[in-house]
């Protein structure tokens, strides 16, 4: 019990995000990883032409 109540107390010290930085990290997260996609599957796609042209 005294552990559960030392988590209750630690919970009240830390400092929380906003709403508005929620929102921002979030959308900062989504459109890192849509450009890393994005990225990715350009690197994908002209290695496959490079390696088919040696290939096939």
């Amino acid at each position: 019990m005294k552990f559960i109540k030392s988590v209750f107390a630690e919970m009240k010290l830390v400092t929380w995000p906003t709403a508005k930085e929620t929102r921002r990290d979030t959308f900062t997260v989504v459109a890192t990883s849509i450009l890393f996609a994005i990225y990715f599957a350009v690197v994908d796609w002209a290695l496959l032409l490079v390696l088919n042209r040696f290939i096939f």
